[in-house]
């Protein structure tokens, strides 16, 4: 007859102490994203929109704070460094949201370049975020002001779609009606090809250019940013 080894029981609670341990440990690990958006609606609506999609389970669990300031670029900025230096969570990855619009090169550029030096990285737009919208749909590689964006969003959405779309800037639903009729994917790749474009720092001459996809990158698999 085949002898069955015995395990100590000293043993046997030590290894269940570690399994439960890990299980616990696996329960907690979870990427924390404070998100800063310059804009006040459309930015955090359209941020808000997608969480419901991002990934849930036991090993990763991505949660964010999501803040519209309607600050200008620097502002904005500043505003970051002092709410991720009064807040009492401590987040992996610090974003913050804004677009070109009307604001200077300088202003644009050193936005950038402040909140690079201070860890907190940009997904920025030029010339506005509505171009990560019209991505869904369409390559565009010509610089457009935010009336285009809306104008080109609405004709393309009413190509792909049987309903009368009027794009509305602060509209709760942009998130789910990019997500029925738009193709985030090829947002993404889209996006890429014009950011290969450019090879400088000269933030502020790169349009049309986005780095939102950057931003959905590490929302869609935080377990990038939790094992770099």
């Amino acid at each position: 007859m085949t002898r069955v080894a015995k395990i100590d029981n000293s043993i046997k609670k030590r290894l269940a102490r570690k399994e439960q341990s890990r299980k616990i440990e696996s329960r907690r690990a979870r990427a924390y994203f404070l998100i800063i958006c310059e804009g006040e609606k459309t930015e955090p609506n359209y941020f808000i929109g997608l969480k419901k999609d991002l990934p849930k389970g036991t090993l990763v669990i991505a949660d964010m704070t999501i803040e519209g300031t309607g600050r200008n670029t620097e502002s904005l900025v500043d505003f970051t460094l002092k709410y991720r230096k009064k807040s009492n969570q401590k987040f992996d990855r610090i974003w913050a949201v804004f677009d070109k619009d009307d604001f200077t090169d300088e202003q644009f550029n050193n936005a950038i370049i402040r909140a690079e030096d201070n860890g907190i990285r940009c997904a920025w737009s030029n010339e506005a975020f509505e171009l990560w919208f019209l991505l869904h749909f369409q390559f565009v590689n010509t610089p457009m002001s935010r009336d285009d964006y809306r104008s080109f969003l609405e004709r393309e959405m009413n190509k792909v779609s049987k309903i009368d779309y009027t794009y509305k800037k602060n509209d709760v639903n942009t998130y789910a009606t990019l997500k029925e009729h738009g193709d985030q994917k090829q947002a993404i790749a889209w996006a890429k090809a014009l950011k290969a474009q450019f090879n400088d720092g000269k933030h502020a001459t790169h349009n049309p250019c986005t780095l939102v996809y950057l931003l959905i990158e590490e929302l869609f698999n935080p377990e990038k940013v939790l094992n770099p």
